[in-house]
């Protein structure tokens, strides 16, 4: 990529990252007099009206999973009473822990947990992640001394599995899917090896919407005395209704022997404000290992059951509060909705022959297309005000449905939209300005390249001087 294309590519991104430059005061050191309330209020206000439009429009792929009023209203009451509750203190607000304890319950019921089932709120599905993969670390360092450990995961796997094993030295072995986008078993069988000591599954996958064959894997990693991860971010809300609604389902929880963990986000289709997920294991003892703990410290006994010592309490309050708020009635309409909602798009999308879904999904769509550049019809797409997410390896992007998807109109719009898109793909080719041209770059830059033009525009995103 040329420097000008450099230069061209950030122009670009500064519309869209940055386009509060120049509209707003910047503070880039302490003003000597508070700034008043009204005025602190106003310009948060008058951002977050515009950044809303995109997402209660429902052009949004996943971010916001619900956004209902009712919801909302739910969580600044909430708020308001846990404003400044701290789990780290257990002491002081004893009814976090209650809390806690009730929403992993309910979790872990619904995934077919018995009464064995340990685990902790955190942060989000990457903490989850990161979690669990540090719990196999230590515990197979200690009961089996392996001190240089590898993980076995899906190509389509989420990319905190990467992280998880960068921050803690895991050896990673990635598998190519199969023709149905879901990980092959039998090139998982021949990658073991005797430092593996997790083999990881999707349900679904982030790229695609595909569910791995996670009994099958759960077969495998039984037979060589390993664990088996789920990673139920997405489907741990979707999934389990989804099958009551009559959809097939495959097995994919704690229902299957030898499924050892499983993550599945709160704060996406459990309708929880963000910063909420949940991880779970099978077995007390796991669960010990994610836990740090240390009695001999200067400054006290000290113990976190996740990576953050402080963090706030609203988020366990708001968590157990829209679970119970909604219920299994709740859960399932709004499952049904977005199910039937994704059957509509599929459909429609059959019908355009410059277009492929990439799998077989139900709710998360992945597209290609062989005729035409993809990542240029999502350009055009994001002209039309859809933010939608690109995919790599196949080229393609796809949209993760949501509750503001069901909303009247919006899936017609879509549709309409994209095949205005792909028109505009045909008779205008690549447009000035969008993401098609870092995403083509990925199909012919090397590696290091691409990951120095990335660090590059991460430096200026977050460069509070430009």
């Amino acid at each position: 990529m040329a420097l000008s294309d450099i230069s061209n590519l950030m122009a670009g991104l500064g519309k869209l990252f940055k386009p509060y430059k120049g509209a707003f005061p910047e503070f880039r050191s302490l003003p000597s007099k508070g700034v008043s309330r009204d005025e602190l209020l106003s310009i948060l206000r008058k951002m977050a009206s515009e950044e809303d439009k995109s997402w209660k429009n429902g052009k949004v792929s996943g971010a916001v999973y619900n956004g209902s009023d009712d919801l909302v209203s739910l969580y600044e009451e909430v708020f308001s009473i846990y404003p400044l509750a701290n789990p780290l203190h257990p002491d002081v607000w004893p009814s976090l822990v209650k809390l806690e304890s009730e929403v992993v319950a309910m979790c872990a019921n619904m995934l077919h947990g018995d009464n064995n089932v340990r685990g902790s709120i955190t942060v989000g599905g990457t903490e989850s992640i990161l979690l669990a993969m540090k719990t196999y670390r230590d515990y197979y360092r200690h009961k089996k001394g392996i001190i240089e450990p590898e993980i076995i995961i899906p190509k389509s796997a989420h990319a905190a599995f990467l992280k998880a094993a960068e921050y803690f030295n895991i050896r990673v072995k990635i598998v190519d899917l199969d023709d149905k986008f879901r990980v092959d078993v039998e090139k998982v069988k021949n990658t073991i090896t005797k430092n593996t000591i997790a083999i990881i599954g999707s349900a679904p996958n982030f790229p695609y919407g595909t569910i791995d064959p996670i009994k099958e894997l759960a077969e495998v990693a039984m037979d060589h005395g390993i664990s088996m991860h789920v990673d139920a971010a997405l489907g741990g809300f979707i999934l389990p209704f989804a099958r009551k609604l009559g959809y097939d389902i495959p097995q994919f929880d704690f229902d299957v022997e030898g499924v050892t963990s499983i993550n599945l986000d709160t704060h996406k289709y459990g309708y929880a404000p963000k910063g909420s997920s949940v991880i779970l294991y099978r077995d007390p003892e796991l669960f010990s290992y994610q836990v740090y703990a240390i009695g001999d410290w200067t400054g006290g006994i000290y113990f976190t059951p996740t990576t953050l010592g402080s963090k706030p309490g609203f988020t366990i309050a708001a968590t157990w509060a829209v679970m119970l708020h909604l219920g299994e009635e709740g859960y399932m309409k709004i499952t049904k909705e977005i199910l039937e909602t994704g059957k509509y798009i599929i459909n429609e999308i059959k019908k355009i022959s410059e277009l492929k879904i990439l799998g077989d999904p139900l709710w998360i769509i992945a597209i290609s297309s062989d005729s035409i550049n993809p990542y240029v019809i999502m350009d055009y797409m994001a002209q039309r005000g859809w933010h939608l997410i690109g995919l790599i390896n196949p080229p393609g992007f796809h949209i993760a449905l949501t509750y503001r998807h069901t909303l009247p109109g919006v899936k017609e719009s879509f549709i309409n939209d994209l095949r205005e898109s792909i028109k505009d793909a045909i008779e205008k080719g690549q447009p000035t300005t969008g993401m098609a041209p870092i995403y083509g770059a990925t199909a012919f830059l090397p590696k290091d390249q691409l990951d120095l033009i990335l660090k590059y525009v991460i430096d200026w995103l977050y460069n509070p001087w430009e």
